[in-house]
């Protein structure tokens, strides 16, 4: 919710856990569900940005996704697109896939962010501090990258005839080439 106050014609990034939580704060035609492609949320996300140069694009990752596709983290910074911004919601598991935990629960994303390259790496532990800066990490010029250290969910129901529904699809691109 603390992101959700200050996202209006963004185009929104996610897969799996952070998908379903996304999702369930409001239905947005300018959403993208990477569902079933685990861990190229972020690469999705990065061809959106430079596809869409003017339209910031924010991506909502998940740490054990992340974690299949580290690599994201280089081509991002090299490609260095001014309008991505990439949060890493950082619970220690692979939620998805029953919050198994992920090999080293203590993994720093935003050193690996800030090595890679990226412009601007943030790290939140507390929601209040979040709250005050979400306005402000979401104007900086990309790349930008913030780690969320949150608690684990409850198991999360997924609705994946929603998540997949080709309308969704249909819809974005529809968006995408009439910004009006």
């Amino acid at each position: 919710r603390a992101l959700a106050r200050h996202v209006s014609d963004e185009v929104v990034v996610a897969t799996y856990s952070s998908a379903v939580d996304w999702l369930a704060l409001g239905e947005r035609v300018l959403n993208y569900f990477s569902v079933g492609a685990m861990g190229f949320d972020s690469s999705h996300a990065l061809g959106l940005a430079l596809g869409e140069p003017q339209r910031r694009v924010i991506c909502l990752q998940g740490g054990g996704s992340l974690l299949m596709n580290l690599g994201s983290l280089v081509t991002i910074a090299a490609a260095a697109p001014k309008n991505l911004v990439h949060f890493v919601v950082q619970n220690g598991t692979y939620e998805a896939n029953g919050s198994h935990p992920i090999p080293n629960t203590n993994v720093d994303f935003s050193a690996m962010a800030r090595a890679a390259g990226y412009a601007h790496v943030h790290e939140f532990s507390e929601l209040a501090n979040f709250e005050q800066q979400a306005g402000h990490v979401l104007k900086q010029a990309g790349p930008v990258f913030a780690t969320l250290h949150v608690e684990r969910a409850k198991p999360l129901t997924y609705d994946y005839a929603n998540l997949y529904d080709p309308a969704r699809r249909v819809a974005l691109k529809a968006a995408l080439r009439d910004p009006a």
